[in-house]
């Protein structure tokens, strides 16, 4: 048995052993976990299984600690960055279109992450077979994949579009973070509460790799479940707004603005690597990504139809959906909640991060977490200045989409899939070859082709000059480092002049007692020039 072999090639029991699952070889952890130590770690920090959807670990009675929440990862990954832009999607493309992206895009999202986990069971069981590699001590991640297979060219696009999408992707949870809060506590602007949660999510260094998520991974799938449930049910309360119109699509670049929010819904593999490497039997992760897409849909789809159906073409003023509902106890638990889970997507999103930068420097391999969590620092602060930045919640999100994640989720491992196995000896020898259901290696091609198409030409391109119009259209309207994005103006004291320069006193109206005189025009009522002043603050 490969278990026994690896067994007695250790000399501590109690260090990591290699065990043979399938044709490729996992990371096992041996010793005993009938202590409450183990039971603790296992149940809170640690862990590695499949099976921590249903958080048995409490309750399991196998030799061996239950380990973590790829489930669990997987949901928090997909559906965080965007739950509360998707009604703003909706607005753009209209709620049939919206419905069919979410379905399409979910189903190629599946596929890619499946992609991906094939090249990852190859290269790790090639460099298992060379007896050169030692994973214990290293974490693999997406661009050594591309590496290992097809060569540092390779390896150079893969971590370039990788690492910055990661980055953005960072960068849109502090805005999302100061966004939120922004409606329980108005009293400091967003970019001050982005200074704020900058500062928490630094903590993040702290936190060694993705085998120690486990109770974030749990307590993130609860709060998203329970803010998409609130928008839905909320919505659906609160009914139509007076005078609701639901336009969309009304012009191409809302339109394809919106699609690119969507792919990037269904994009969220960008640490699939990191996330299988922590599993103790990831050959399972094709089946658990498909589990967690539809239960993602199953929260995307009622919360954006009901808030869309509710207040129609507002959303396309309001990027956040948490702004439109009125304030009450359950909308104030929605919003801490997600402030918390996006403390926890940071991380999400960071830790492949720190590991590339720890690798760079030469500290990857260190033991000590405090030498690490100092060394990881300088990823934070681009993150922290970015967000500052462009606070552009929702344009940010079509932007990033369009221009990253569409090569970084989908065309390269489309493209990667196909030349790694461009060969017969490559396909004849495989560890894992297409299922029958998809056409084998003929229906596996026609797949692949087509993702790549359809994502270059719809997804970069249309949706790239659609996003970018957009975004550029945000930074005229609002300039950089803007203070507050879409924020109401504040309120008139009670007696103060109405808001034009210098007020009313300084302008000279041709009207007096003379002959020839012309009565004085109705001045512009005050709720006209705060209405006038709210549309502009809102943009697009």
């Amino acid at each position: 048995m490969a278990s026994e072999a690896a067994n007695g090639s250790l000399a501590n029991e109690k260090a990591p052993e290699t065990v043979g699952v399938g044709r490729y070889v996992e990371m096992e952890q041996d010793g005993d976990s009938s202590t409450v130590k183990s039971r603790l770690s296992g149940l809170l920090w640690h862990g590695g299984s499949a099976y921590d959807a249903w958080f048995s670990c409490a309750s399991n009675q196998v030799k061996r600690p239950c380990r973590s929440v790829p489930f669990l990862y997987m949901v928090s990954e997909l559906v965080a960055q965007v739950l509360l832009t998707l009604p703003y999607s909706f607005s753009q493309l209209g709620m049939v279109s919206g419905i069919l992206f979410q379905l399409f895009y979910g189903l190629m999202g599946s596929w890619t992450a499946y992609l991906i986990s094939i090249l990852y069971v190859e290269y790790r069981t090639r460099k298992e077979r060379e007896k050169k590699a030692d994973f214990r001590n290293h974490v693999i991640q997406w661009f050594e994949v591309l590496d290992g297979l097809l060569g540092k060219h390779w390896r150079n696009v893969g971590l370039a579009f990788n690492c910055t999408f990661l980055l953005f992707g960072s960068v849109i949870q502090l805005i999302a973070c100061a966004s939120n809060i922004y409606y329980i506590n108005d009293k400091l602007d967003k970019r001050t509460w982005t200074y704020i949660f900058g500062a928490c999510c630094a903590t993040t260094v702290f936190i060694p790799s993705f085998h120690n998520y486990r109770i974030w991974s749990f307590l993130g799938l609860v709060m998203t479940t329970y803010t998409a449930w609130y928008l839905a049910i909320a919505s659906l309360i609160h009914g139509q707004v007076d005078g609701v119109k639901h336009s969309g699509p009304t012009k191409m670049v809302l339109y394809f603005t919106g699609a690119t929010n969507i792919l990037y819904t269904f994009g969220g593999h960008a640490v699939t690597v990191e996330i299988m490497h922590a599993m103790w039997r990831p050959q399972k992760f094709k089946a658990i990504y498909l589990l967690a897409t539809l239960y993602v849909l199953t929260l995307t789809l009622p919360s954006a139809a009901s808030v869309y159906w509710a207040f129609g073409d507002e959303l396309l003023t309001h990027s956040n959906a948490l702004a439109l509902l009125p304030r009450t106890a359950f909308r104030d638990a929605a919003v801490v909640l997600m402030l918390v889970h996006q403390f926890i997507t940071f991380g999400f999103a960071c830790t492949p991060l720190y590991f590339v930068w720890e690798k760079l420097i030469g500290l990857h391999d260190c033991r000590s977490l405090c030498k690490r969590a100092a060394a990881r620092l300088p990823v934070v602060v681009p993150i922290w200045f970015l967000a500052i930045i462009f606070p552009f919640f929702g344009p940010i999100n079509s932007a990033v989409g369009s221009l990253l994640v569409s090569f970084t989720v989908y065309i390269i491992p489309a493209l990667a899939h196909m030349i790694t196995f461009r060969s017969a000896t490559a396909r004849e020898n495989a560890v894992e070859p297409p299922p029958r259901l998809v056409g084998r290696w003929t229906g596996t091609y026609i797949i692949n082709t087509f993702v790549v198409a359809w994502v270059l030409v719809v997804g970069f391109g249309f949706g790239g000059w659609a996003s970018m119009t957009n975004f550029v259209r945000q930074i005229d309207t609002f300039g950089l480092f803007t203070k507050c994005y879409q924020c109401p103006p504040p309120p008139l004291p009670p007696g103060a002049p109405l808001p034009f320069p210098g007020g009313l006193s300084n302008i000279t109206m041709p009207f007096g007692g003379g002959a020839g005189g012309h009565p004085p025009a109705a001045a512009p009522a005050p709720a006209h020039s705060l209405h006038h002043h709210r549309h502009h603050s809102h943009g697009l």
